[in-house]
């Protein structure tokens, strides 16, 4: 009988048997859709075009070099929103008439004041880096490359310890942290107490320096020195010229050794120099002093590394306006030429 509640057959009828199943439910097939080899190639294209930009950020960061010899005494510290104080860049501790090198290789885009205070940008790519306060000896357009001195550093930006630079990389509008774009050989930053012990440190230094340094820097090779530092009768040319430094008699290809701890900004050729390196020892009280060594056979380092009292940067020749192997070596003192003999 019927279940209760639904109505049954028609009294003396049979209810109707099916002998056939109905046909099954047929739902729409769905094609697994496998990308393209056009959308293979372009995610792989994104990939490594992501891994080349990081590549090439990271390379960008090893290759700099030191503004300036001294250390950062202020470090990057942007505000949480643009519109709120903080510190934009770096400070790095420069006396003035210190020179002023090119981080990053570019082309110059900016030299003027802003504010009032002398600025130098320099274009390289999608970034920019700036400095401030600068004494420009370079103009908007040229072509520097790294470690090239732009200009030296002057008054203007107060600091602990002195005056500083300040070293600034952007992005667009975006600030980016400049301790990264060179090894700043551990950064130091003073507290602001210890301005008056900084202070009298850079004076006791300053007076030292002022009347020559014995032993402050190591002779780079032995030997005896020759011609020393002023006024000569050039070997070659036979007339009255200024010796920028003392010639240093020694056999060719004996080691070359860095006079001090420093970091490397100049290595080059030319006629009257033969191979030339410069050397920045960074700040010795109120000082910023560099080495400068000319007429080498070869050097074995390059720009921004940086190197230890003794450590082989080269080795001697006679290339340049030279009479027989030999090294020349100068010393600047806040860019000024002094004579090296006070100091070895």
């Amino acid at each position: 009988m019927a279940d209760e509640g639904q109505p049954g057959p028609p009294c003396g009828r049979a209810p109707p048997q099916s002998t056939i199943s109905p046909p099954p439910e047929r739902r729409p097939h769905r094609r697994t859709k496998v990308p393209s080899v056009t959308t293979l190639r372009t995610a792989l294209i994104i990939v490594l075009t992501g891994l080349l930009s990081l590549t090439a950020t990271v390379a960008e960061a090893v290759d700099g070099v030191p503004p300036v010899g001294g250390p950062v005494v202020r470090g990057f510290d942007p505000p949480a929103q643009k519109w709120l104080s903080g510190h934009r860049g770096i400070d790095l501790s420069a006396a003035p008439g210190a020179p002023v090198f090119a981080v990053l290789a570019g082309t110059v885009s900016f030299v003027g004041r802003v504010g009032g205070t002398p600025v130098v940008v320099i274009s390289h790519g999608d970034t920019r880096t700036t400095y401030e306060p600068v004494n420009a000896e370079v103009v908007v357009g040229q072509e520097l490359s790294a470690g090239e001195q732009i200009g030296s550093a002057t008054t203007g930006h107060a600091c602990p310890g002195g005056t500083c630079l300040h070293l600034g990389w952007l992005r667009g509008q975006t600030y980016l942290d400049p301790s990264t774009l060179f090894d700043t050989g551990g950064i130091r930053l003073l507290p602001a107490d210890a301005l008056a012990t900084v202070r009298q440190l850079a004076a006791d230094r300053a007076a030292q320096l002022s009347s020559g340094s014995p032993g402050l820097l190591l002779q780079p090779v032995g030997g005896r020195i020759g011609s020393g530092f002023g006024m000569r009768m050039h070997p070659i040319f036979h007339v009255w010229r200024m010796h920028s430094g003392v010639d240093i008699g020694s056999g060719c290809r004996t080691p070359i050794r860095a006079a001090a701890d420093g970091v490397v900004v100049g290595v080059s050729y030319d006629s009257a120099s033969g191979h030339r390196l410069t050397i920045n020892h960074g700040r010795l009280g109120d000082a910023d002093l560099s080495t400068i060594y000319l007429h080498a056979r070869s050097y074995s380092v390059h720009i921004g590394q940086h190197v230890k009292r003794g450590q082989v940067v080269g080795q001697v020749g006679s290339t340049g306006w030279s009479t027989g192997c030999h090294l020349h070596l100068s010393v600047r003192v806040n860019g000024r030429l002094v004579d090296p003999a006070r100091y070895l």
